[in-house]
């Protein structure tokens, strides 16, 4: 008599969970993907992709609950920087922002370029 051979479907943890926890992983991976694409990010930074499992066995150790959780460190985007000109004005200080404009010249774009913009300065709130 023949002896039924049984397969053994072996798999790595990863593809647990009907492939969760992969799919979850691989989520991550393309956060950690648009993020390097992104521009207003550091070029070099580090990017870091965490898989934390975590095993509860029953009081028996028979059957066991796995939980899994995918985190990225992603790369924070860049500064923006302006700079302001502070000078005395008629109610007190007033910061105007330093751009590379010259009122009244012509833009790129054909219009007249305004006035630098001023900062609201409160003095007290």
């Amino acid at each position: 008599m023949d002896e039924l051979k049984h397969e053994v479907n072996i798999k790595s943890i990863l593809e647990m969970a009907r492939g969760g926890i992969q799919e979850l992983v691989d989520y991550e991976m393309s956060r950690i993907l648009e993020n390097i694409l992104d521009v207003n990010t550091k070029a070099t930074a580090a990017r870091k992709l965490s898989v934390t499992l975590e095993f509860k066995p029953d009081d028996y150790r028979q059957t066991v609950e796995v939980s899994a959780q995918v985190k990225s460190a992603l790369a924070t985007t860049s500064p923006v920087r302006t700079a302001l000109y502070l000078h005395a004005g008629a109610d007190g200080v007033v910061a105007t922002e330093m751009t590379p404009q010259i009122p009244g010249q012509t833009s790129l774009l054909g219009g007249d370029q305004g006035p630098a913009p001023q900062l609201k300065v409160i003095k007290s709130a």
